[in-house]
């Protein structure tokens, strides 16, 4: 193909790209930007195939139709509360994908074909080591998500120097390729190296903080990308890649600020250390504890004014997110201001309150974000909070010891009453007991999400 023509079409794929990502900012636009996006990879894909003179595409059309059923299947069958563990797996491949190109094109350049400068070297260093560590890292926070693994912080005592020394010894050895003195045991000590260094840098750090860790491994597969696309001298490649390794980075420092954690705590594997002892729940509930009925909150509901959902990883599980339409509904007809408030990191990847909430068509308008709609909580008659353990969690304003301390959270417990749906006590992601549970105002409905929330509704229809 004609270079301009390539040229051409690679910034008009970049910029659907950008359209994509600006458009996957918003919920009412997201649907329209993952479409642009999706369109411009197409764009860029073909292009690539077509400028390259590939002769046999036997291998490239039997991956396209494997790779295409794979993703089908997955796309049709994986529920959204196992999104988490899909997105965690696709960082993994993007960045397993990139670990081959590096090694492929390292093997490629010996013999024969000598090295092609010091910036294809350094390219191929870089890819290894990101690719490296988001594939192994990745598969650390699925196995985490999908409870494969200890939500608790694992590890033993001096991870930390430990995982510095693996870096500094991986950094040696990538000196040792650059500077031409390396071969290919060279280069599989690096990656056996780096596939360590991801495994130690996810495993230290506690389930609760997972989406964090996905937002950054995010970032990670990105810039595997953006390397590999200096390998090949690709250029909608290091776009692409750069694009997804900055969105990611700023999604990750967002993460960060929602939940009180420091970047350098995630990027060395040291998040969510508890400064002291931790209250346990028999310390917490003892007795403490209120059980009430449908019936019960439908007559609070009653007299209420303003109602507040709080949504979270229980409501995804029992999959209620119509149900808690349908009550809110009935709530609107009789004059009650109904709105959703949603922490940034409620569920176990960010926006995942957001989606599941769009999907039962609830309007954008009505999901407030934390810093609004904790101003409102002082004057709400009665917040009801579905599964949303952590994020509604006061130890993580009192408690000094608890590995949540200093995050913020949703203050429901400022509202006049606050109803709990939750099939038990059990503690959420973080495994900590939550002391909201016990308070004056606080009734808990014990079920299912999905069935307690149909009879409460069913209960505030019969009040009519």
């Amino acid at each position: 193909m004609n270079l301009f023509l390539v040229d051409g079409f690679y910034l008009l794929a970049a910029m659907l790209f950008v359209g994509g990502i600006k458009g996957l900012t918003r919920p009412r636009t997201a649907v329209r930007g993952n479409q642009m996006a999706a369109i411009g990879m197409l764009v860029a894909v073909v292009v690539t195939l077509l400028d390259k003179s590939i002769l046999s595409y036997e291998w490239i059309l039997g991956g396209v139709v494997l790779g295409s059923l794979i993703g089908t299947v997955l796309a049709t069958r994986i529920q959204m509360t196992a999104m988490p563990q899909m997105v965690a797996l696709l960082n993994g491949f993007g960045g397993g994908a990139s670990l081959c190109v590096a090694a492929a094109s390292f093997l490629g350049l010996t013999g024969a074909d000598s090295p092609q400068g010091l910036v294809t070297l350094v390219a191929i260093c870089v890819t290894l080591l990101i690719g490296a560590v988001t594939l192994t890292g990745s598969a650390v926070a699925f196995a985490k998500l999908q409870e494969l693994l200890p939500g608790r912080p694992l590890g033993f005592r001096g991870i930390r120097g430990f995982n510095l020394a693996l870096f500094a010894a991986v950094l040696a050895l990538a000196g040792s390729l650059v500077s031409g003195s390396g071969d290919s045991n060279t280069l599989i000590l690096l990656t056996i190296l780096a596939l360590v260094l991801g495994v130690t840098l996810v495993i230290p750090i506690g389930g609760a903080d997972m989406p964090v860790v996905i937002a950054l491994l995010n970032s990670y597969s990105g810039l595997a990308a953006a390397a590999a696309g200096f390998i090949m001298g690709n250029s909608v490649l290091v776009v692409s890649g750069a694009l997804v390794g900055a969105s990611g980075i700023i999604l990750t420092r967002i993460m960060c600020v929602a939940m009180n954690r420091s970047l350098s705590g995630v990027l060395f594997g040291s998040m969510g250390e508890a400064g002291g002892p931790v209250m346990d729940a028999d310390e917490v509930y003892a007795g403490k504890v209120k059980s009430s009925s449908p019936e019960e909150v439908s007559m609070l509901l009653e007299s209420a004014r303003r109602v507040v959902i709080v949504p979270g990883f229980g409501l995804a599980m029992a999959q209620a997110q119509h149900a808690v339409r349908d009550l809110a509904d009935s709530l609107e007809r009789r004059g009650v201001e109904v709105i959703y408030g949603l922490h940034p990191v409620a569920g176990r990847m960010p926006g995942h309150m957001n989606v599941l909430l769009a999907e039962a068509e609830v309007p954008y308008d009505k999901m407030q974000p934390m810093e609004e709609v904790n101003a409102l909580f002082e004057q709400t008659d009665v917040a009801i909070v579905i599964g949303a353990n952590d994020v509604t969690n006061p130890m993580a304003r009192e408690d000094k010891g608890s590995p949540i301390y200093g995050m913020p959270i949703l203050n429901v417990d400022k509202a006049r009453t606050v109803v709990v749906v939750k099939r038990s006590l059990s503690p959420g992601f973080a495994g900590l007991p939550n002391p909201l549970f016990a308070r004056d105002n606080c009734l808990m409905l014990f079920g299912d999400g999905k069935k307690a929330i149909m009879e409460l509704t069913a209960a505030v229809n019969e009040t009519v």
